[in-house]
């Protein structure tokens, strides 16, 4: 079974989910993606879904869930997306390797509601950016393995 990469936030219901569905889409079945949250929110961002959908990748079917849920499974890395989840994160079973990579938080955006549109393109593309990189060198890391 591929490893798991966990991705966390406090609300689970943007940045970490904008992570999970464009790392999902890098590593396609190299790795398992899941993410949760510290507090979660109970919903997916409507937004977030949204300027997903425009790059196509369809995170419709994510849910909100809490952290909790994945102390019971073997996490190979945690992501953290934001500094209060950074922070409260546990440690999970297996996990070796653990990364911050801090975000602005589109549902905070203010404006119309295009600017806001503007601010989760904005941190989307950050976020393809950095977990694009991160996907890249996890393929590199596979190649060189005896």
């Amino acid at each position: 079974m591929p490893p798991l990469v966990l991705v966390l936030c406090t609300g689970n219901s943007c940045r970490s989910h904008l992570a999970e569905g464009l790392l999902r889409a890098a590593v396609g079945d190299r790795l398992r993606v899941g993410s949760a949250g510290s507090k979660p929110a109970g919903y997916v961002h409507p937004m977030a879904i949204q300027v997903m959908a425009e790059i196509g990748i369809d995170i419709s079917s994510h849910h909100s869930k809490h952290m909790n849920e994945f102390l019971s499974q073997e996490v190979e890395t945690v992501i953290t997306v934001c500094g209060n989840a950074d922070q409260t994160c546990p440690m999970f079973p297996g996990q070796v390797n653990r990364h911050h990579w801090p975000f602005d938080d589109p549902a905070h955006a203010t404006g119309t509601e295009e600017e806001q549109r503007a601010v989760f393109r904005r941190v989307r593309d950050e976020i393809k950016a950095v977990f694009g990189a991160y996907a890249d060198g996890r393929g590199d890391q596979g190649k060189a393995a005896p």
